[in-house]
């Protein structure tokens, strides 16, 4: 039996990267699966591709109306929610001394208030159905600090910490919740110049191989196994804890002529 079976699952910012991962591997084990983005045409193409068992439904992480839309689709379509995988990101190389408010605002607003918002919808389809897993897609940056990019380290910190209050909250309900940490991974937010830019591509895998022990980035697929396993039964007694995929990059560093 694929370890999805009879579940119902919404991922945000499913039309492309991880979340477009995390939809593929969820059909492929069973889920019927609600493809939500704001990107229409891709997520339209990306849930036609997954035939009978997904549909697309427009979904702006910070509107709550589109929020309360979305779960009425998914309720309509499916008759239940089961898992829902916030992953909607953005995020911008902007210096401290040259950030304006707008600035950060943006970036919190879908990383942090899209994460919220997302959580509080969630709450009475999957009360309703028995219970549920939450999966929020946080970061490294969500454990350690990294320059240029302060609204996206504050945004991912706050979806680590609101991943474990909710998860005390909402666990009477039978409601897990947990967040994931990825490092570098080939997606448009980890690319710079923009995949499938070979050049924007060429840039992180050297960037990755010289700060990452694996030496490489990592690909979409593999954050969606890890996904997978935090959405499935197998997870069943894990809720309000990180769970990392970096190639071990905040492990630590190597030190000098101690390879092999």
């Amino acid at each position: 039996m694929a370890r999805l079976d009879g579940k119902v699952a919404l991922v945000s910012g499913a039309a492309r990267g991880m979340g477009q991962a995390a939809a593929r591997i969820f059909a492929d084990e069973g889920a019927r699966v609600v493809v939500a983005d704001i990107v229409d045409d891709e997520g339209k193409a990306v849930a036609k591709s997954l035939g009978e068992r997904a549909i697309y439904q427009h979904l702006d992480v910070t509107s709550e109306a589109d929020w309360d839309a979305a779960i009425e689709a998914t309720q309509a379509a499916f008759g239940r929610l089961d898992i829902l995988v916030n992953n909607a990101g953005i995020g911008t190389l902007v210096a401290f001394d040259e950030m304006t408010l707008e600035d950060y605002r943006s970036i919190t607003e879908v990383n942090q208030t899209g994460v919220f918002l997302g959580m509080k919808a969630a709450i009475e389809p999957m009360t309703r159905a028995g219970g549920g897993s939450i999966i929020n897609i946080s970061s490294i940056d969500g454990l350690v600090g990294a320059n240029g990019v302060l609204p996206y380290v504050a945004s991912k910190f706050a979806v680590r910490g609101m991943t474990k209050a909710a998860a005390i909250e909402l666990a009477p309900r039978g409601i897990r919740v947990n967040s994931v940490h990825p490092g570098f991974i080939h997606t448009m937010i980890g690319n710079p110049e923009g995949l499938p830019n070979p050049e924007g591509r060429a840039l992180l895998d050297d960037f990755t191989a010289r700060l990452t022990p694996m030496g490489r980035t990592g690909e979409p697929e593999e954050i969606a196994k890890l996904v997978l396993f935090l959405a499935s039964d197998d997870s069943s007694y894990s809720t309000g804890s990180e769970f990392v995929a970096d190639g071990g990059m905040i492990a630590g560093h190597r030190s000098p002529g101690t390879d092999g």
